[in-house]
C-alpha cells in the first residue's frame, strides 16, 4: 500500500509540473511585445561601421560555398535590376547582410586551397539577419520596397502580419532558387502553416478550388496590409467575391439586402459542409432571418421545411423581374 501511495503521489506530482510548465509556456505566449521606435530597429540595421562594402563578386571569389546561391540570385529579379550609368547591381548581397570587408579579411586567395582546408567567411561579422525582430527584418526590405515603389506596402505597417511579428522572410525565401516570391503552387501550404484551421476548412466538402491549384490565398488576400478585416481585397467583402462571382454583382431592381454588402453572412468562404460553401443547410439558413411560410394555399400544402428556398427563390442574390403581387420575391 505504501508503494502504490507513493507511486499516485509521484504521478500527481508529476501532472502538477507538467501543468506548471504549460501554464507557464502560456504565460510567454501572452506576453507583450511592444514595438520600438522605428530608429531603433534603423539602428538594429545598419551593419558594423568599421566595415566597409567590397561588392558581391569580392564576397563569394574566395570560395565556391555561395556559388549556387550568387547563380540563383543574379537571375532573379533583384540581381537582374543594373545601374546603366555604371553597369553595377542596384541590388547584391551586402544591401541585406551588411558590408563585408570583415567578414572576408582572414581568408586567403586560392580559393582550392579555401575549400580544401574549409575556410569560411566569417559570418559574425554580418547582420544577425534571422535573429533580428520581425519590424527590424522587415526594414531591411523596406529601405527600398517603400510605399512609393511598391504601392501594396502602403498598408503594411498597420496590418496583421506586421503587428503578429510576420516579417518579409517568414513568406519570401530569397535563396531557394531565382524566385524570389512563392509560387502560386506552393502558396497555400505556406500560409496554412499560420492558419491551420483553413486548411481544415479547405478540406470540407464545399470549398474554393484552393487545393485543386486552381486559386490562390492571394486572390482574395492582400498579405502587404489592406483596409478591410482578415486582409481582403476591395473595399467591400462582395467587391471582393464579385472579382469572380460577377454575375452576382448587380445591382439589381430587387435586391437580397442582406447580401449588398456582405457575402460571408451566407457563405463560409474557405469551406463548409453544405453546397455552395453556405454556412448552415437550407431551409434552417434562411430562418434564421425570414420566417416560414407554405408553398400553397391548401392545408396539405407541403411547408417550407420539406423543401430548399432556392427551388422557388431561384434568384436569391438579386433579380430585375418582378413577382406576381409586383414585389421581389427574387423567384427569376
Amino acid at each position: 500500500m505504501n508503494v502504490t501511495n507513493s507511486m499516485k503521489k509521484i504521478g500527481w506530482a508529476a501532472v502538477l509540473a507538467g501543468g506548471a510548465l504549460a501554464v507557464a509556456a502560456c504565460a510567454g505566449l501572452k506576453q507583450d511585445k511592444p514595438l520600438l521606435p522605428i530608429e531603433s530597429y534603423e539602428r538594429m540595421i545598419v551593419g558594423r561601421f568599421d566595415a566597409d562594402y567590397v561588392g558581391t563578386d569580392n564576397c563569394v571569389k574566395k570560395c565556391h560555398k555561395h556559388q549556387k546561391i550568387t547563380d540563383d540570385f543574379r537571375h532573379s529579379v533583384h540581381g537582374e535590376q543594373i545601374r546603366p550609368e555604371t553597369g553595377l547591381p542596384l541590388v547584391n548581397c551586402e544591401s541585406c547582410h551588411g558590408p563585408g570587408s570583415l567578414a572576408i579579411e582572414k581568408i586567403g586567395d586560392d580559393v582550392a586551397a579555401n575549400d580544401r582546408q574549409g575556410v569560411k567567411c566569417d559570418t559574425s561579422k554580418f547582420l544577425d539577419i534571422m535573429n533580428l525582430p520581425a519590424p527590424a527584418q522587415s526594414l531591411i526590405c523596406l529601405k527600398c520596397h517603400s510605399a512609393a515603389s511598391t504601392p501594396s506596402l502602403a498598408l503594411w505597417n498597420a496590418s496583421l502580419h506586421a503587428l503578429n511579428d510576420v516579417s518579409c522572410f517568414d513568406c519570401h525565401k530569397l535563396h531557394q532558387g531565382p524566385q524570389q516570391k512563392v509560387s502560386r503552387e506552393e502558396m497555400a501550404e505556406m500560409c496554412y502553416a499560420c492558419h491551420p484551421e483553413v486548411k481544415a476548412e479547405n478540406g470540407l466538402f464545399s470549398h474554393h478550388p484552393i487545393r485543386e491549384k486552381k486559386m490562390a490565398c492571394t486572390d482574395c488576400h492582400e498579405p502587404h496590409g489592406s483596409t478591410q478585416e482578415h486582409l481582403l481585397k476591395g473595399n467591400t467583402v462582395k467587391e471582393t467575391c464579385t472579382r469572380c462571382h460577377m454575375e452576382k454583382q448587380g445591382p439589381f431592381a430587387f435586391e437580397h439586402g442582406d447580401v449588398t454588402e456582405n457575402c460571408s453572412n451566407c457563405h463560409a468562404p474557405h469551406g463548409s459542409v453544405n453546397n455552395q460553401l453556405l454556412t448552415a443547410s437550407m431551409p434552417f439558413l434562411c430562418l434564421q432571418c425570414h420566417s416560414g411560410h407554405t408553398a400553397g394555399s391548401t392545408p396539405e400544402s407541403t411547408t417550407l421545411f420539406n423543401n430548399r428556398c432556392t427551388d422557388c427563390h431561384s434568384q436569391i442574390h438579386g433579380t430585375d423581374i418582378p413577382s406576381a403581387n409586383g414585389q421581389g420575391a427574387l423567384l427569376q
